[in-house]
């Protein structure tokens, strides 16, 4: 398997955060998604130098190009995308299957618009409409900012954006 842990954080690659996940999860680099990252050299090279780890950042259409790729990689890989909806775009509209079914939800900041469900954990409709999808999908869709640190699974919170 290549892909060990696949995650949505609005900070994508935060040193200290990825290093207490790959405690838990083995890993040998990070992939990255988002299309405005991925077109910023700036961003791009900050992103590359803050875990330490082999790291790629890509666009949505590149990291789709590659995942055939990445699935086949002896290395074993996080895959992170900064927002839910990325993170649809590559396990349900282009069916990406990565042999894991867990997506943990980290950070996403509180924005207008969104509904807290806890410590810098606020998302949109849109997004909840995302994470529902993903659960469709067969996915666990878990909120944790660290592994102790977890509020709970989609199916406590999918009822305050009208989900059933």
């Amino acid at each position: 398997m290549s892909v060990s842990f696949i995650r949505v954080d609005d900070r994508m690659i935060h040193g200290q955060t990825c290093t207490r996940w790959a405690l838990e999860y083995p890993c040998d680099g990070l992939i990255a998604v988002n299309d405005v990252a991925a077109k910023n050299p700036v961003l791009k090279s900050a992103y590359k130098s803050a875990s330490g780890k082999k790291t790629f950042v890509w666009g949505v259409e590149e990291f789709i190009a590659k995942s055939e790729k990445v699935l086949n990689s002896k290395d074993q890989y996080f895959l992170i995308t900064k927002n839910p909806l990325d993170m649809e775009k590559i396990l349900v509209e282009h069916g990406f299957k990565p042999g894991i079914d867990t997506v943990i939800i980290g950070p996403c900041n509180d924005r207008p618009g969104t509904t807290k469900l806890g410590n810098n954990q606020s998302i949109t409709q849109e997004e909840a409409q995302a994470l529902e999808n993903i659960m469709n999908e067969g996915y666990q869709v878990e909120f944790a900012l660290l592994k102790d640190e977890a509020i709970g699974n989609w199916t406590k919170f999918r009822g305050q954006f009208g989900f059933h």
